[in-house]
């Protein structure tokens, strides 16, 4: 039986949209595969480390993965849970069109990068794009506009890249992405998350600044919205939605959603049709 499921959300024969959901069983790497064509692949619940040859990038709902044509690759899952995603494949061509020069793999197809962290506004219209066209909601012409909205916006100028910075950082980071995901509902310290990782909080806050761009609650905050995104369509009761997912009340929930993504909840599931 598959450790997989896909549902073909659009192909136009310009682009085609998937949603991938993944039951995570492979705890270690797995087999080696390999995409036939370049895609953008935009976690939106669980994580999952994606490993090209002696680089891994942790996958989670705060980053755009790019599995490049002709690219071996393995996956992993270090956390229970599973994984979904919507995957976006992308023609060469067009990719040559939409990706700045420097992101651009010289002499290969696809980007030279593993992945970037997008923002909450991309985010957003991962959220938008699933469930309207799962929902039969988006003109095939509207959701190509949006679905290129998001490529630029993925890949140009307001995604925010890594400093500079040392392997070893990038593997403390990136254990600590992993335990974040682990419970997102936990109020953690800085003293928690060394403890478990071996650390200095110092340390870590600054090599996770450095790295990622920004501190590690808002990291975790936003993991914690991308999941409201997700949800928000099957809610009924906000309140609880909110509590389930770590914050205090719903006015908490409300205020850094509308922050955030800049409308409330309520506002977010009347635009996707589901109250």
């Amino acid at each position: 039986m598959p450790d997989f499921d896909v549902t073909l959300l659009l192909d136009t024969g310009t682009l085609s949209v998937r949603d991938v959901r993944c039951r995570g069983e492979c705890r270690h790497r797995s087999s080696e595969e390999c995409a036939a064509a370049t895609h953008l692949v935009f976690p939106y619940r669980g994580v999952y480390v994606r490993h090209v040859g002696s680089d891994e990038s942790v996958a989670d709902a705060n980053h755009v993965l790019f599995f490049n044509q002709g690219q071996a690759y393995q996956v992993s899952h270090p956390v229970d849970g599973g994984d979904a995603c919507l995957s976006l494949a992308l023609p060469e061509a067009l990719l040559q069109e939409l990706a700045p020069p420097a992101l651009l793999q010289r002499g290969a197809p696809g980007l030279s990068e593993q992945s970037l962290r997008i923002d909450p506004r991309a985010q957003a219209l991962v959220a938008l794009l699933r469930h309207g066209l799962a929902g039969g909601l988006l003109e095939p012409l509207e959701a190509e506009g949006l679905l290129l909205t998001l490529v630029c916006r993925s890949l140009g100028p307001r995604t925010t890249r890594a400093a500079a910075s040392t392997r070893q950082r990038r593997r403390l980071v990136d254990r600590a992405k992993l335990l974040l995901a682990s419970d997102l509902t936990r109020r953690w310290t800085l003293a928690d998350i060394a403890a478990e990782l071996g650390g200095s909080p110092v340390y870590l806050t600054q090599a996770f600044a450095q790295v990622e761009g920004v501190p590690l609650y808002r990291y975790q905050l936003r993991l914690r919205l991308a999941q409201a995104l997700d949800r928000l369509p099957r809610a009924d009761d906000l309140t609880s939605l909110a509590l389930e997912l770590g914050f205090s009340s719903h006015s908490h929930f409300a205020s850094a959603f509308r922050q955030t993504y800049g409308r409330s909840p309520s506002e977010f599931q009347r635009a996707l049709g589901a109250h």
